[in-house]
């Protein structure tokens, strides 16, 4: 019997890592649009999912961004049936008319669709094939937005949407293993011309920056890219079970948040604090910005009777008998 090949070697190994301890009856759903990443990490799981006595199936979309999308959806699906994938879905989405940019925009429509076809489907989690490059990218492009923790985090091993898990089972992965795998199995990938194309931060960034930084610092800038953001996001996450804590205790029994109470936590939980409380109003995650939580926090640090901070949503919070508390609509 012929040796596996090492790529297609680490891909199974991370599904199987990932699928490990997933509870319920119903199908694990690969999001794939035919790329390399994708495509690996469905052939992965469709090898996987059974010898562990689950189900494996498929969702793909059509942004309906390019000509003969329709037609790579449709050939996507076609192979999904052929590898024993079930259920197979293709879901064509409309990304014009949405807020944000382009990206934003059709990443937006993308994982509602995902998820509203897990959901339809009962499914035990969603996966997505980011790679170990995806995290890297995603790190250097936080550190150009200034981003704080929670960017520099990176995308998250497993996250919950809407009640369904979000797997990324190819963050110890990199893009060129998943290119060997597709090599080695006699797939085709497509090529998004998206991924090339300069109009794009992230195409940038994988085109000039990062080759860059390979020459410059050696290939093992990656793996410390992505190792920043593992170490990052558990700094994040006890910070967030903190401020969990600290938003609980700040609450004040008229309503709102106490200003003693929020002025005696340190600024990283008091503005973790009070980004949760903007959330819980009914502030946007993507609009809500450093600026609004600043804006909210000198309410208590240097209040000299400002006015309401206008948060995104038409919100208002305003100080009040020591008290922040949402403003009344005008």
């Amino acid at each position: 019997m012929a040796a596996l090949a090492p790529p297609i070697a680490a891909v199974r190994i991370a599904v199987r890592r990932a699928l490990a301890g997933l509870t319920g009856d119903g199908p694990v759903l690969v999001a794939c649009s035919g790329g390399p990443d994708s495509l690996a990490l469905a052939a992965a799981t469709a090898f996987v999912a059974p010898r562990l006595g689950r189900r494996a199936g498929l969702v793909t979309v059509d942004h309906g961004l390019q000509p003969g999308s329709a037609d790579r959806a449709e050939a996507v699906a076609t192979w999904a049936v052929g590898a024993g994938l079930d259920p197979v879905d293709v879901v064509p989405v409309t990304v014009a008319g949405r807020p944000g940019g382009p990206e934003a925009a059709a990443r937006e429509a993308r994982y509602q669709a995902l998820i509203a076809t897990a959901r339809r489907h009962h499914a035990a989690a969603l996966l997505v094939g980011h790679t170990r490059d995806d995290q890297a990218e995603t790190v250097l492009l936080a550190l150009a937005r200034g981003a704080g923790p929670r960017g520099l985090a990176g995308m998250p091993e497993r996250r919950e949407l809407e009640g369904v898990p979000l797997l990324r089972p190819l963050l110890d992965v990199s893009r060129e293993e998943t290119r060997k795998v597709c090599a080695a199995l006699g797939l085709s990938p497509w090529e998004d011309p998206h991924n090339v194309d300069p109009a794009y931060a992230r195409a940038r960034v994988r085109a000039d920056v990062l080759p860059v930084l390979v020459r410059t610092l050696g290939p093992g800038v990656l793996d410390n890219l992505a190792r920043t953001a593992r170490l990052v996001a558990a700094d994040a996450a006890a910070l967030d079970d903190l401020a969990a804590a600290a938003l609980a205790e700040a609450r004040s029994p008229e309503g709102g948040l106490s200003v003693e109470a929020l002025a005696a936590l340190p600024s990283a939980l008091r503005t973790r604090v009070l980004h949760s409380w903007a959330r819980e109003l009914g502030a946007s995650p993507a609009a809500l910005s450093h600026r609004h939580v600043a804006a909210l926090d000198a309410l208590v640090t240097a209040w000299r009777g400002q006015g309401a901070v206008h948060l995104p949503g038409r919100l208002g919070v305003i100080r009040r008998d020591r008290r922040l508390i949402p403003a009344d609509p005008a």
